[in-house]
């Protein structure tokens, strides 16, 4: 400021005498005048020195009327005198006594009240001198302090009294006023802690020291209402301070800001005492203890009136953010390092406890806000911020979607404008959510890669942002734990293909660094899926057990060896060879059957990846290996996990009570920290496995991990029994559902759980207590609302084709064959679908499913009406129950199912009358169709049933024609329509086999039978009753449906192996039922012009297009099976007006259009013919068959003249049943090397043109069982077949009919006879061509070349011959080949030297130009040495014009 002044300025400047001048001087008033002596006469009293005074005044120690008072009193009480009589006495005394010194009455009234305060409080200081310091009055104290304010108030009110005077001379007195006097000074309104605050500069000096004694001072034990006194004087304190400290005023003065800055200190102070706490890990029981008073004091606060919302809300932000930012000491790089041991688990219960109060008012979007401007704002505690981050996802499931919000706005902002310090955050909390487990935050893998690993991310926009995350990744390097290199390395950021130099630089500092950790490149994973700090410890053993359990896993799933085996195997060969290999050939005893790990290594064999000497070693080691090594669990821990495990699931039982929900979730998180310890994800669990691997047979749990499992599962029954005490399900917290969510969380405990839940349901449920029971019922039902969390099952050994859910999984242990399961499996059905409908009960009706697994109440449907016949009517029709009606009806359930005098009977009976179950029915996936209720009964034991015969049959007729029939198509049943209830039986029963083999391996096999029997009595039925109402118009035939179904089956079109052995195996089921039902059904019977006649074509295309391809020998149908569907004729032609007539025409049809069924026919006719006999006689009271039935006795007679030498005359028969009855008779005899001349004699082509035809339709069927021979060596059936065909072809080598046979495009006569035998037989004739035609004689093979058309068969049969071989078609190589069996890979090459020698032998005009050209064309696509000797043969013939003429 500038000394020289203008004048100017000093001109507008007014001096004191003419501002005095402005105002006119008023007179003092009277009333002014006494106010200024009140109060000057009030500040002399205020500053007095009460002591000096009375020592002035000559008596330094009046009488103390205060003790005088307190007699007074109670005898004024107990006299019934108003306390009011007995002041005004005391301000007498006190006023007298004040006259008689001269001193003012409230001096003297605070002298004698600070006296007897002192009085009382006289043994303090003497307790305190000993060391055994009482924050708190006894309650003598406390009755007499309280007699004495109660005077003070009163003299107070008569003006005879001042508090301020009596706090200026109590701290004179007294450095640390005790804060109980406080208390009730604020308490009877004679000074209020405010007025303290306000007046007392000193005030916090001795108050932060006052509220943290009192905190740490624990009231004796039989002092109740010394805890309450506490608790009230601490909530005073603190809403004095809160209400003073943070209530905004629109205009606050100097002073009322002085005091909030006062009431803000304090409280700082209190809360750094707090985290001082936490930061020592003091052991001090007085520290913790008194921390712990103060975190309860502030949920306390939330429920005060005396603080508004709106400062407890400024106050918890405040304290927050000092919690956050108190001692920033940390830096990035050390929460970078450090933050694994920052998890929940491991935070101090003060600090997670501070957090929850603290937070608690808040909603998660106004803590995620918060955080983020004080990380944006403040230098922050990264332990308390990292820590703050966890507490919310523990405590607040909703926490993770708001979370992973907050982490995308982070990266957004950081890589909009390049921000450094929101991207490390950013890392560093997913990272910290991460630690968490997978059931509160995905894995730091799984947001890495979704973050960055895809085109989409935000650092893939640009270059520079690119740059930017890489510089980011490249600084962490030095301070990152590997396993976060190791994440980065196996999902790296996605990099665009110019940019991937910039990658490179990073992968290669990140590999320095696991080098410089020892943490080598090499031994990681193939496949490794690490979260967070779980897997720091991995060793590289582990992780090469995992990586062969995944590539086993593959190769099982795709057939093919992993692109990343075998990139190892080349790139990363010393890890293949030091790690991989080693742990894949670990020695042990080798299956019967070949697993996917021994496919898995005998691929990696052939592909030439395992060394030669590697493999010996392990096939040695495995001979020599006698048992499993055992799986033990190694556990390095300070204390017994399972004691650990003990006392905190005590602790979480004691919440389920009365512990909130975020305590309730803290506790799991504890839980889980246990078990991570005792589970540890052993190598055998694989990281990342798609399926729980359920050893049926002998669970591979170590006996640790079975106790853990038993202590769990016991504690959740023990919970379920107490919560239910007090409350039903439905107004349970969510305890179970959150402890279910954690066991779920740990793969390898899932596993175990779902060993020990199979052992007990399957093995031990008859024996299990009503509370296990119950407790496993629940548990059950929070299986499958977790499902989704939960992986796939898989049963070992294999019985199933897909993976199921966990609870349909364990579903299979109940089964439903014997009375004892029955009886176990419906009580455990009702009270899992009991607790589900009660837990559920408050919840809309589609979200109440979730709690009610389909597959357990299915069973219930099942078992209900078959166990108990009474609930068999029709079910009334019930309102659907709603709200307070509705949850009365599941708690009503809940009770009876938890009654212990209730029987399963009683129970069930109630459960059936349900509104709520029927309702449930109507949903398609609860609903139990006929084909599942089919599969249920066929399963049934029927000598442990339950029900006894009579009884099931009335059950089962019950099902079939009152439920199933009439139930609508959508709903499982068959809509009315007898066809699809004939459909689902047929089905059921063909399947019952198939579907017996894969569930047995699912538990007990019982040697008894099933009731296959009973269910095939309820299809004769239905058959029955279809074929009685044939007759109505528009009524499909039982015939058509039959065959319909049937043909349904079997309509795949692949001509894979596997599809026809299981179409072969389909037919033979539908042959064992077929033979059961009534024979007549199989013949159509329609009526033409009034006349019933007999319609065989369904029939007849059945057997030509089915049962041909599955003969048992090929060419033959069974005998049943045969007479079966000659007694159907018979049977159908009853029904027609001239029975004999209708049986010749149907059978002469058959003769020519099924010659499968002639064929059969003649070879079991001396075993049917009786049968067929006694039959027609029955039927039609004739003693002799139909006349088309009796040439098949003629022809074999003849056969066996011929046969035997005799001449005969040769029966009015067609030539094949002539050649069948012929090949019946030599093939009985074929054994006894029986001369077959004469009858060859006897049929010489020469003598009749009908014989050739016998003849070749003869060889025919000898070829077949050529084939035959070959196809099935071991079974010695056909062995005389190659020697009949030998003979046959001496005869017809000079007939060119004989070749017919074998081009199937060239037959014409002898088309039909191709029907007798399969396909795959008649693929083969080429080989049987060749194989029968290199067995001849020279001379033989002479006269067949002479044979017209002979070289084009045998050309066209090497060229399908050869197909075959390429196809893979041929034969296998016989063990055990016949002597003059010639070897299929032989046939081969001996076809093409004689086919050779044979075209260079042939005549001119043994093939045609044309035909040449064609068959040369041919041969060039398969074998051109055959092709060019045709072409040889061809330009020979250009050269002669005969030819060309010819």
């Amino acid at each position: 400021m500038s000394l020289s002044v203008s004048s100017d300025s000093v001109c507008q400047k007014r001096t004191l005498s003419s501002l005095l001048a402005g105002h006119v001087l008023k007179k003092p008033r009277l009333e002014d005048a006494e106010r200024l002596q009140r109060e000057v006469i009030q500040l002399l009293e205020q500053h007095v020195d009460i002591c000096s005074l009375l020592r002035e005044a000559g008596n330094p120690n009046p009488p103390n009327v205060f003790i005088k008072n307190d007699v007074a009193r109670k005898e004024a009480a107990s006299g019934g005198i108003p306390s009011a009589i007995a002041g005004s006495f005391l301000v007498s005394e006190l006023r007298r006594q004040a006259g008689q010194l001269g001193v003012p009455v409230s001096s003297l009234s605070v002298k004698m009240a600070l006296d007897r305060l002192t009085e009382i409080m006289g043994s303090a200081e003497e307790e305190e001198e000993e060391g055994e310091r009482r924050e708190l009055l006894t309650c003598a104290q406390r009755v007499q302090l309280s007699v004495l304010l109660e005077s003070c108030s009163e003299l107070l009110s008569l003006g005879a009294f001042c508090p301020q005077l009596l706090w200026q001379q109590h701290r004179r007195e007294q450095r640390s006023p005790r804060l109980e006097v406080l208390y009730h000074l604020h308490l009877h309104n004679i000074l209020h802690l405010k007025d303290i605050l306000e007046s007392d500069e000193g005030v916090k000096s001795w108050l932060v020291s006052q509220l943290r004694a009192l905190c740490g001072w624990t009231p004796p034990q039989d002092e109740d209402e010394t805890k309450k006194v506490q608790n009230k004087v601490l909530s005073m304190v603190v809403e004095v301070l809160v209400g003073s400290g943070f209530e905004v005023k629109q205009e606050a003065a100097g002073p009322d800001r002085r005091i909030s800055q006062l009431c803000c200190s304090v409280l700082d102070d209190c809360l750094y005492w707090i985290l001082d706490s936490v930061d020592q890990n003091l052991s001090q029981h007085s520290s913790s203890s008194g921390a712990q008073q103060w975190i309860q004091l502030l949920g306390v606060l939330r429920h005060s009136a005396a603080v508004s919302a709106e400062a407890l809300q400024r106050f918890f932000t405040h304290a927050l953010t000092q919690t956050l930012t108190y001692k920033p000491g940390l830096t990035v790089s050390d929460a970078v390092s450090m933050q694994s041991e920052w998890t929940f688990a491991k935070t101090s219960s003060l600090l997670t406890s501070l957090f929850c109060k603290l937070a608690v008012i808040f909603s998660m979007e106004q803590l995620l806000t918060h955080l983020q401007q004080v990380l944006e704002t403040h230098e922050v505690n990264w332990k308390h911020v990292l820590c703050f981050l966890s507490t919310l996802l523990v405590y607040n499931p909703c926490a993770q979607p708001s979370i992973r919000e907050l982490l995308s706005r982070l990266l957004s902002s950081a890589f909009e404008s390049y921000d450094l310090e929101n991207l490390i955050t950013a890392f560093l909390l997913a990272r910290q959510g991460a630690l968490e487990g997978t059931g509160v935050f995905p894995s730091y893998h799984h947001w890495f890669k979704s973050t960055f690993g895809c085109s989409s991310g935000c650092h893939a926009t640009n270059k520079k942002s690119l740059v930017f995350l890489l510089k980011f990744l490249s600084d962490l390097v030095p301070f990152e734990p590997p396993q976060y290199l190791k994440i980065h390395l196996l999902h790296p950021p996605f990099v665009p293909v110019k940019y991937r130099t910039l990658l490179m630089e990073y992968v290669s500092l990140a590999k320095t660094r696991l080098a410089d950790l020892k943490e080598s490149v090499e031994d990681m994973g193939l496949y490794e899926d690490v979260s967070g700090a779980a897997a720091a410890s991995a060793q590289p053993q582990c992780q090469a057990v995992q990586d062969v359990e995944k590539a086993a896993s593959l190769f099982e799933s795709t057939g093919r060896i992993s692109a990343t085996v075998m990139e190892a195997s080349i790139f990363r060969r010393q890890y293949f060879l030091t790690r991989f290999l080693p742990a894949l050939l670990t020695p042990r005893v080798l299956p019967v059957k070949p697993d996917s790990r021994m496919k898995f290594i005998e691929a990696l064999r052939k592909a030439e990846k395992i060394p030669a000497a590697l493999h010996s070693s392990y096939v040695e080691s495995c001979q020599k290996q006698r048992q499993q090594d055992g799986n033990e669990v190694c556990v390095d821990h300070h204390e017994d996990p399972l004691e650990v495990l003990k006392v905190q699931l005590q602790e979480f039982g004691q919440l389920v009570g009365n512990g909130s929900d975020g305590e309730v979730s803290a506790q799991l998180s504890r839980i889980s920290h246990t078990l991570s310890v005792i589970f540890p994800g052993h190598p055998d669990e694989l990281i990342g496995q798609p399926v729980i691997k359920l050893h049926i047979d002998a669970p591979p749990s170590p006996e640790l991990n079975v106790q853990a499992v038993n202590m769990i599962l016991r504690n959740f029954c023990q919970c379920l029994f107490d919560a239910s005490r007090a409350k039903p399900p439905n107004k349970q917290t969510q305890w179970s559902s959150m402890l279910v969510d954690a066991l779920l969380g740990n793969t390898q405990l899932s596993s175990c759980i779902a060993h020990r839940l199979w052992d007990l349901l399957h093995n031990q449920g008859s024996s299990l207590a009503s509370a296990h029971l119950l407790g496993l019922a629940a548990f059950m039902v929070h299986l499958h609302v977790s499902s989704a969390q939960s992986r796939p099952v898989e049963f070992v050994p294999a019985a199933l084709s897909d993976p199921l859910p966990l609870t349909e999984a364990l579903s299979a242990a109940l089964p439903c064959r014997t009375r004892v399961d029955m009886l176990f499996t419906i009580r455990f059905c009702v009270a899992v679908v009991s607790y589900g409908f009660c837990r559920s009960s408050l919840l809309p009706q589609h979200q109440q499913q979730a709690y009610i697994p389909p597959c357990l109440y299915k069973k219930l449907l099942y078992l209900i009406p078959r166990l108990l016949p009474e609930v068999r009517r029709p079910p009334l029709p019930a309102d659907s129950a709603e709200g307070e009606h509705c949850e009365q009806e599941h708690r009503g359930l809940w009770s009876s199912v938890t009654d212990d005098s209730t029987t399963w009977r009683k129970t069930s009976r109630q459960m059936w009358r349900h509104a709520a179950f029927h309702q449930l029915q109507e949903t398609p996936q609860y609903g139990l169709s006929f084909s599942e209720w089919l599969n249920s009964e066929l399963r049934v034991q029927r000598s442990e049933d339950a029900l006894s015969d009579p009884e099931r049959q009335e059950y089962q007729q019950w099902a079939c024609q009152e439920l199933y029939l009439s139930r609508p198509v959508e709903q499982g049943g068959c809509g009315g329509q007898t066809r699809i209830l004939c459909s689902h039986i047929l089905n059921a029963v063909m399947d019952q086999e198939t579907g017996d083999q894969k569930l047995d391996k699912l538990g007990r096999v019982s040697e008894t039978g099933t009731c296959l029997p009973d269910i095939l009595s309820r299809l004769q039925e239905v058959v029955y009753n279809m074929d009685a109402g044939r007759s109505r118009a528009g009524r499909p035939d039982v015939c058509d449906v039959l065959f319909d179904l049937f043909s349904l089956r079997c309509s795949s079109t692949s001509h894979s192996i596997g599809t026809q052995l299981d179409l072969q195996h389909t037919l033979q089921s539908w042959n064992r039922v077929l033979v059961t039902l009534p024979a007549a059904v199989l013949v159509k019977v329609k009526n033409e012009g009034g006349r019933k006649t007999l319609d065989c074509h369904r029939l007849i295309e059945h057997i030509n297009q089915h049962q041909r391809k599955a003969c048992p020998p090929a060419g033959f149908l069974s005998c049943l099976l045969t007479s079966h569907f000659l007694r159907g004729l018979l049977c159908a032609s009853v029904s027609c007006g001239r029975p004999s007539e209708e049986v010749n025409k149907a059978w002469a049809q058959m003769s020519l259009s099924c010659p499968l069924l002639l064929v059969s026919t003649v070879h079991w006719w001396e075993r049917v013919c009786p049968v067929l006999s006694s039959l027609w006689y029955d039927l039609s009271d004739e003693e002799s068959l139909p006349e088309q039935l009796q040439p098949l006795s003629d022809c074999l007679l003849w056969a066996c003249r011929l046969q035997e030498g005799l001449r005969a005359p040769q029966p009015a028969a067609a030539p094949l049943l002539l050649a069948a009855s012929l090949h019946c008779v030599w093939t009985r005899r074929c054994g006894e090397q029986q001369d077959f001349s004469a009858t060859m004699e006897a049929l010489r082509p020469e003598s009749e043109k009908q014989n050739t035809q016998v003849l070749v339709f003869l060889l025919y069927l000898c070829v077949n069982d050529h084939l035959s021979a070959l196809l099935y060596p071991l079974e010695r059936l056909h062995d005389g077949g190659s020697r009949l065909c030998s003979e046959l072809l001496a005869v017809l080598l000079d007939s060119a009919d004989w070749l017919l046979i074998f081009t199937s495009s060239e037959q014409r006569i002898y088309q039909a006879v191709t029907m007798v035998t399969s396909d795959e037989n008649t693929r083969l004739m080429p080989l049987a061509f060749y194989s029968l035609l290199l067995q001849l004689h020279a001379d033989l093979l002479h006269r067949a070349l002479c044979c017209p058309g002979f070289v084009h068969t045998a050309v066209l049969c090497y060229i399908n011959l050869f197909n075959l071989f390429l196809d893979g078609q041929t034969p296998p190589p016989a063990n055990e080949p016949h002597s003059s069996q010639m070897e299929t890979s032989q046939i081969l090459s001996r076809a093409k030297q004689f086919l050779l020698r044979a075209v260079s032998q042939m005549s001119m005009t043994a093939v045609s130009s044309g035909q040449l050209r064609q068959l040369e064309a041919r041969c060039a696509e398969t074998d051109p040495e055959v092709a060019a000797a045709l072409r040889v043969h061809l330009d020979s013939e250009r050269l002669s014009p005969e030819m060309d003429f010819l």
